[in-house]
This record gives structure tokens, sequence and C-alpha cells, in this order.
């Protein structure tokens, strides 16, 4: 047994408090408690400690430590309890002590899946534009159960879901205007697929706007590449400078009758 003889408040933390013992050899420092510890378990001067207490204790402080750190890590943002208990892993924090941070955090409701789940829903979509599968991505490798990311995605309605997808398309449309129709097109599904939209919603957003070019920006588009395609085939005989420009034109989305009207009018 030890008797605490000297309680002492630490330097540079008001919050936590030194115990010093005497277990028959002398008074010397045992350890340091969170007020908060220091209260639950009624250290006072004079009080008789065994090793079993002092496990217990130190394994509380432990806790509570944890616990505070969940604390500060939270008053960021919302976080999910995966994250939270990631966070404490890379403090070194061992599993028994992370799942009584979480069981703690839980019971005051500072950590809820289905709340962040659903907040990041809000957040992904009004925010940051994000279509349904890269939210329900992210969300899975944030640890959220699939019921839960199922529950908060049905706030992303169809409606909000084609919206966005048409806010999109837009800006991609104001920014590649010197593609033709074909690749267009292309880029439009390709940029809203990376941005988690289903085949259905592209289809829907795509007829919603104008991907087909006016014909004079059609013509446009063209120029701008057969230019590109002259200095890469003109040292090539008539035939095969036809036949590649041909190909080469083909292939960035222009119709055989726009190519042939360019190719007679050169």
């Amino acid at each position: 047994m030890a008797i605490i003889t000297k309680i002492t408040a630490q330097k540079h933390s008001d919050d936590r408090l030194n115990i010093f013992l005497d277990d028959g050899t002398g008074e010397k420092y045992a350890f340091s408690v969170d007020q908060d510890v220091f209260i639950k378990y009624n250290l006072q001067k004079g009080k008789e400690l065994d090793e079993f207490d002092i496990n217990e204790i130190q394994f509380g402080d432990e806790i509570k430590k944890a616990y505070n750190k969940a604390l500060e890590f939270l008053s960021y943002r919302m976080r999910s309890i995966k994250e939270v208990e990631d966070h404490l892993q890379k403090k070194e924090y061992n599993d028994a002590i992370i799942q009584e941070v979480i069981f703690k955090l839980k019971e005051y409701r500072y950590v809820d899946d289905l709340e962040f789940a659903l907040a990041y829903v809000r957040t992904q979509w009004q925010t940051n534009g994000k279509g349904p599968s890269v939210i329900k991505r992210e969300m899975a490798g944030k640890g959220i159960e699939q019921a839960f990311i199922e529950q908060a995605l049905i706030q992303y309605t169809q409606a909000a879901q084609i919206e966005e997808a048409v806010n999109h398309a837009e800006k991609v449309l104001k920014k590649n205007n010197k593609l033709s129709s074909v690749q267009l097109k292309q880029k439009l599904e390709q940029h809203l697929m990376r941005k988690g939209f289903s085949y259905d919603i592209i289809s829907i957003a795509l007829e919603e706007v104008n991907v087909e070019q006016e014909e004079s920006e059609e013509w446009a588009a063209l120029l701008k590449h057969a230019e590109k395609a002259k200095k890469k085939y003109q040292n090539e005989d008539s035939y095969h400078y036809k036949l590649k420009m041909k190909q080469f034109l083909f292939r960035k989305g222009f119709s055989v009758e726009i190519i042939d009207q360019y190719l007679d009018e050169e």
C-alpha cells in the first residue's frame, strides 16, 4: 500500500495535478491526473492506494486524455466514428481506451454517424457539387454503414441531381466551345461520371443543355483541328494527305460531310 503525501498543481496546466506517494521508502512523485479524474476517485492527502487502485486511476486518466483529444478533433467539424477512432489510434491510444472514449462521445451525442451522413450529403452536394456515387464512396471510406448512407442520400432527389448535373454541364460547355459536337458530348459524359452522377441522370442533363454545336461553331472547331493536322501531313502526296486528314478529323468527332466540305474548299 502507498499513501498520498502531497498534491500539487502542474506549472503548465491548471487542469492537471501531481500526486506524490510514500510506499514506505519515502515520498516521491507517482503520477499526474486530470482534475475530473482527481474528483472521480476522491483523491486526497492521506488516502491509501494499492497497485490495483493506481492502475485504475491511471487508466481513467488515459481515457480522459484521449477524450480531450477527441473533443479537440471534433471542434473543427463533424466527424464520423471511424475518423475519431483513426485519429486516436494515430495518437497511440489502445483499443480499450478508444472504445471507452467512443462510448462516452456517443452518450453525449458528440458523434452520431447518421447525423454525420445527413450533413455530409448536404455539404458535398450543395457546396461541392458532387454526385451520389462519389458521395457514397467517400462516406463508406469514413466508416459509415450502408443503411445510414442510403438513408442520407434520400434527401438528394433526382430533381436535385439533374439540376446539379446541368450546372456542371453548362460550365464545361463554356470552356470547350472549340470541340466538335461528338467530342463535346463525350467530354460532358466523362466529366459528369467523374463527379458521381449515374448514366440516367447524365442522359437527362445532356437533353437539357445544347450539346450540338452551331454550324459556325462546328466549322470553327474543325478549322482549329485541321490547322494542326495540315502541319503534320503537309509533306504527304495529295491522295495520302486527304486520306490522313479525313481519318484525323473523323477521330476528332467531325462528320464526313463537313470534312469533305473543308477538303473541297481547301
